[in-house]
């Protein structure tokens, strides 16, 4: 009976012991969060109590402070002639070190993640746009804003940020052009005697993967140095340089295609008979208000330039081609008509001998041995054989002269496009040119480098 009893008790005198276990680890634990929190606020007074957001670092050591730069997009859109800018949405990572923020006496945290109340707490680089029209922070749904601060001072400073930005084009290859837009990133206070601004070495610029643009493709971009100098001082400036190659398959069909049909189609009247008048006129200038009609759309769309543009040269040229078609009709219309003066001779029954029977006669009729002859007018009997030869060269001349055209208008506008490619890419990689390793590393790569260098100043 002691036997079963003992058997009866040991499995829950087992599970008390377990649960007791259990509370006493987790108590521990929260024990410990609580401390790590504690530890975490006090660091946070601690670090902020003599610290004064208003001196940049490294101020006392009259040293500038370097601001490593990232861009990574996220969208590129609305590339507009017009008002000649453009609309991107960009992270602007920003990573500068600050030892007044070093905490690696005060506490084992490798790194502190903070959101967007902090960033008003410590110094920030004062960063602007040079060629900025308008621009906005994101705030849904909190402010897209965070802070990283590691062990050995360095601050990772991250926005997110739309910006409208100024982009002069030239439109002479227009639509088959390369513009580049430009992005620039300028210190608004601080002289290259105090700040530095220079590229991530890791990757300077990221694109989103998958992003496209309406009429454009990003072919390539160039970082470039760009620091100003005025009369109050040298200011740090970084610039990055957007290729941008239009894609003309949208004007193919809007514009070029149709276009060269009305071209085509104002050659019909070379086969319509030179009598049916209507027709022919009625076509012509249906093909001349229907040019002019595109040609005025296309212009529409574009800003007003004092120069030539490649697609003002096409219009143009299919607007002479139809114009001309027209007046090729009034030039065989013209000879199908033409009449000349020929004698015909009258015959008379009556003797006309005195000059006073002359002087009766009617305008246009002499008396010459007795027979009257009138001066008439007759119909060539061989204008319409000219008007139709006409027709005949039209028909093939006019397609010839266009051909003639395509070739002439192609060929150009297709090698300056090919010496733009062959141009980018001798270009040097600008990554290379400013000494970086093109080298994919992985999160960790970095968050090892920041938070075991000290270097980086």
């Amino acid at each position: 009976m002691a036997s079963c009893v003992v058997s009866y008790l040991f499995p829950s005198v087992y599970i008390t012991i377990v649960i007791l276990q259990l509370l006493t680890t987790h108590g521990t634990g929260f024990k410990d969060m609580n401390n790590r929190k504690n530890r975490i606020q006090t660091f946070l007074y601690k670090m902020l109590e003599d610290y004064d957001n208003r001196i940049p670092p490294n101020f006392d050591e009259k040293a500038a402070a370097n601001v490593s730069l990232n861009l990574f997009i996220s969208s590129f859109d609305s590339i507009s002639e017009n008002t000649m800018d453009y609309l991107i949405t960009i992270f602007l990572r920003q990573r500068w070190s600050d030892p007044r923020l070093n905490y690696e006496d005060i506490s084992d945290e490798d790194v502190l993640t903070l959101d967007s109340n902090m960033v008003s707490e410590i110094w920030l680089p004062d960063l602007f746009f040079t060629n900025e029209k308008k621009s906005h922070f994101h705030d849904v749904t909190v402010p897209n804003k965070f802070l990283r601060i590691y062990r050995n001072g360095t601050i990772y400073y991250s926005s997110r940020v739309s910006l409208t930005l100024s982009c002069p084009m030239k439109l002479h290859k227009f639509p088959m052009d390369t513009q580049v837009c430009n992005l620039q990133m300028e210190s608004f206070a601080y002289t290259t005697n105090r700040l530095r601004f220079i590229w991530d070495s890791y990757s300077p610029v990221e694109i989103c993967s998958g992003l496209e643009l309406p009429q454009f493709s990003l072919d390539n971009y160039h970082l470039t140095d760009c620091t100003k100098t005025y009369s109050t001082g040298s200011f740090p400036c970084l610039q990055v340089n957007f290729i941008l190659r239009r894609d003309i398959g949208y004007y193919m069909i809007q514009t070029y295609v149709p276009s060269a049909l009305v071209v085509i189609l104002s050659w019909v009247s070379f086969w319509i008979n030179i009598d049916a008048v209507p027709a022919r006129i009625t076509l012509g200038v249906l093909t001349i208000l229907t040019t002019t009609t595109q040609s005025t759309g296309v212009r529409q769309s574009l800003p007003r330039v004092s120069y030539i543009k490649a697609i003002d040269v096409w219009m143009s040229t299919c607007l002479v081609f139809v114009f001309a078609s027209l007046l090729e009709f009034a030039i065989v219309n013209v000879l199908s008509r033409k009449e000349v003066k020929r004698m015909v001779t009258i015959r008379r029954t009556k003797q006309m001998k005195t000059k006073q029977d002359n002087d009766d006669l009617d305008e246009g009729e002499v008396l010459q041995g007795g027979k009257l002859k009138k001066a008439a007018y007759l119909r060539d009997p061989f204008g319409k054989d000219k008007a139709r030869t006409v027709d005949k060269y039209a028909r093939k001349l006019f397609p010839l002269g266009f051909i003639l055209f395509n070739i002439i208008y192609w060929t150009s506008d297709l090698y300056e496009l090919m010496n733009n490619r062959v141009y980018e890419k001798t270009l040097k990689n600008p990554r290379k040119r400013l000494g970086v390793k093109l080298v994919r590393v992985s999160e960790e790569d970095k968050l090892r480098d920041l938070i075991g260098s000290s270097a980086f100043v």
